[in-house]
């Protein structure tokens, strides 16, 4: 089986950014709409009257304090509270095709690549814009990449997926060089008039690129040592947004149809699943937590992240062992933990060890552990 290499990564952040004060200004605002418009009814208990949002709500209950959307119009007016996103026409490249095209070629600048040299593209994200063609495939005729290309959706695990996937075909000869590409759209997903998740999503972009190591220069970049991937089926973080929808005009654009998730929940249950399948792997490569000189782990909840870290590696932790990036960028679904590794891998040297980690919807949980060459 062939060694495979992480030679290059890439990053792409949307022009447009919102503070968790315009958010909860906004938000306000429309609180204050629908009690009023619904005065009589919530006086007769019919309906329930909605609460403000706060900034410290926020930062506690996620450490989110910011994030970046490629369209800024309409999420902040109490009337809309949604991307106001033109549609494009099928002759022009898509709005995720662009911003994929823009972390790719940053990974592939990084690894000493042009696009002519990869022969496989996987785009793995929270949500595609359609269904088909390919995002992957629209990108790989826009790039100029050979051989093929496929979409993968395995929510926020689907980077570490699809790494995985892409180490895969490299060792076992199916491809060469592999361009992994996270185009996460996730702002029109949101439903910015519930109090529990309207700051929870933002946009971006991330790529990595995947070499057989025999490819690559002595020194430069991450061999993959092991991955691990699990799944689990729970209902608690979904959304049913599909083209089964438009069959029943009734429920098409109920709240069901945007990102929704049973926090505490998500919670109990998940967390109990990453200490075992981390535990797993770790054992099974007999390597300790303390053996990692980075963590890069999945962004979606400092909570959620802290707690990981402390069951790995106890309460007195230094803040570069594992970064944390969704103060700034918010919740990015699969593209956090590559993110993380992007802005924080350079000072790593020959024989370090990290660990890209992911967990999410699905229930899904993914893992690589690398090491610097």
């Amino acid at each position: 089986m062939k060694q495979v290499v992480i030679s290059g990564s890439g990053l792409y952040t949307p022009p447009h950014s919102i503070s968790n004060e315009a958010l909860v200004e906004s938000f306000n605002a429309y609180v204050d709409m629908f009690n009023l418009e619904n005065a009589g009814l919530i006086e007769q208990g019919h309906v329930a009257a909605l609460s403000y949002s706060s900034s410290e709500f926020i930062e506690k209950a996620s450490g989110i304090k910011h994030r970046y959307v490629m369209v800024k119009d309409g999420i902040l007016d109490p009337e809309i509270m949604m991307p106001l996103i033109p549609e494009r026409s099928s002759e022009e490249l898509s709005m995720q095709a662009e911003i994929g095209i823009d972390a790719a070629r940053m990974a592939l600048e990084n690894a000493n690549l042009k696009p002519e040299d990869i022969d496989l593209v996987i785009v793995a994200c929270a949500y595609t814009q359609r269904a088909y063609p390919a995002m992957a495939i629209e990108i790989q005729r826009e790039l100029g990449t050979r051989g093929y290309g496929y979409d993968m959706l395995v929510a926020c695990s689907s980077a570490t997926f699809a790494i995985v996937q892409a180490s895969n075909a490299i060792a076992t000869g199916s491809a060469k060089r592999v361009l992994v590409i996270n185009p996460e759209i996730c702002s029109p997903q949101m439903n910015y008039r519930d109090r529990d998740s309207h700051f929870i999503f933002g946009d971006v972009a991330t790529a990595v690129v995947l070499e057989e190591e025999s490819l690559v220069a002595e020194g430069k970049g991450f061999k993959i040592v092991s991955s691990r991937c699990f799944t689990d089926f729970s209902n608690n973080i979904r959304s049913n947004f599909g083209h089964l929808n438009r069959c029943d005009p009734s429920t098409a654009h109920q709240a069901d149809k945007l990102f929704h998730q049973q926090g505490r929940k998500v919670f109990k249950e998940l967390l109990p699943m990453i200490y075992q399948h981390l535990d797993e792997h770790l054992a099974a490569e007999a390597l300790k937590p303390q053996s990692f000189k980075r963590l890069w782990l999945h962004q979606a909840n400092i909570n959620m992240n802290q707690f990981v870290v402390r069951k790995l590696l106890g309460d007195d932790v230094l803040p570069e062992t594992a970064p944390t990036v969704l103060d700034e960028y918010a919740n990015t679904a699969s593209a956090g933990s590559v993110i993380a590794f992007h802005k924080y891998s350079a000072d790593l040297e020959a024989g370090d060890l990290g660990l890209l980690s992911s967990f999410g919807a699905g229930y899904s949980i993914g893992s690589v552990i690398v090491k610097k060459r």
